[in-house]
């Protein structure tokens, strides 16, 4: 996956993205990962992490499994992450990443 041109055409705080989204990863739970918490490791503005996930969800690398929630009394939690190129809960990977750039290929071509 890292090889494809849908890959390499990433920015590079994408790509750092979804090392850190990588580095998560296990097959039996989702990725918890936050806009703020991806904005210090990167380093980056928040603003750029939000547009970073984003776009890697539109292009099918990362799905939302449960939105983030935000509670001052009780606790906040990020939003929960299915990486598509990676196994999730003993389901091969769906690859969308790589659909989605076969499609954006063929609607360039016509």
């Amino acid at each position: 996956m890292l090889n494809s041109e849908a890959c390499q055409s990433l920015k590079p705080v994408e790509k750092v993205l979804i090392l850190l989204l990588h580095e998560q990863w296990r097959n039996d739970r989702p990725v918890s990962y936050g806009v703020r918490e991806a904005s210090k490791k990167i380093p980056c503005s928040t603003n750029t992490a939000g547009k970073s996930f984003k776009n890697l969800t539109d292009l099918g690398f990362i799905e939302c499994v449960e939105e983030s929630s935000f509670n001052s009394r009780l606790c906040s939690r990020a939003r929960d992450w299915h990486l598509t190129w990676l196994p999730y809960l003993g389901n091969s990977p769906k690859n969308t990443w790589d659909k989605s750039s076969l499609q954006n290929k063929s609607t360039v071509s016509k």
